[in-house]
């Protein structure tokens, strides 16, 4: 028996690093689970076979969160396809650094398009099979970033605290209709991404984290399948750092 047994979730941004694993962890734990990909077809394909090797039930679906209309539309193909939406976890993000006087209109706005604006579509989206429900979670995947802030992050970090404020205040709208809204904050998270770094600012990263180490894609993974699971039915507008005490 699992902890999201005859839950549909459905994750953005899902094939590859943090949610990838996410889908894989709510799979293990019971979940039917759809998830976004934009670009990458392949891994999303090769995704679907992983999670659905072993009896799971998963299907991919090609959307641009960004978009007011696709979010609509991917939202109306999960509810056809597994007839509701238990769990959204708007995990789709991008970043695109470099310090605020060199940078670009176009890299502001794709960042904020990805990352804020794309919470509000799918969450808007998402309203109405969890208010026929009357149950539901939504979980925002902010960043330490959005918490701290940090050079030649300007627009990142604007994106994830927006995400923060944003969680707060659709845990008040949503809350007397029992659909909860909580935030995760990842910090240092070891995936493919940071395998390129150069290792010795990597490990340099690690000793200034006081549990020693970098994250692991399946720690946020663990803390996400908690928040979508009934184990935090009296959790709602908070935000969990998944840090290693990086901000205490």
């Amino acid at each position: 028996m699992g902890l999201l047994d005859n839950k549909v979730v459905l994750i953005t941004g899902a094939s590859r690093g943090i949610g990838k694993s996410i889908a894989e962890i709510c799979v293990q734990q019971g979940a039917t689970v759809a998830f976004t990909y934009l670009s990458s077809e392949q891994k999303a394909r090769d995704l679907e076979a992983e999670l659905t090797a072993n009896g799971g039930v998963a299907k991919g679906f090609r959307s641009d969160a960004s978009k007011f209309e696709d979010a609509q539309a991917l939202v109306d193909a999960v509810v056809e396809a597994f007839g509701t939406v238990d769990v959204l976890v708007n995990n789709a993000g991008i970043t695109r650094d470099t310090l605020l006087m060199r940078m670009t209109e176009e890299q502001w706005d794709e960042v904020i398009n990805t990352n804020l604006k794309s919470a509000f579509n799918l969450t808007k989206a998402v309203q109405k099979p969890m208010l026929k429900a009357r149950s539901g979670s939504i979980i925002n995947m902010s960043s330490v970033v959005g918490v701290k802030g940090n050079a030649g992050q300007s627009n990142y970090a604007a994106s994830k605290a927006g995400l923060i404020g944003f969680t707060k205040s659709v845990a008040a709208e949503l809350g007397s209709r029992n659909i909860r809204c909580n935030a995760i904050a990842p910090g240092f998270i070891e995936t493919e991404m940071t395998e390129v770094l150069d290792q010795d600012v990597v490990a340099s990263w690690r000793n200034s984290i006081p549990l020693k180490r970098g994250g692991k894609p399946e720690d946020v993974a663990n803390a996400t399948v908690f928040l979508a699971s009934d184990l935090s039915a009296y959790i709602t507008g908070q935000t969990l750092h998944v840090c290693g005490g990086m901000l205490m």
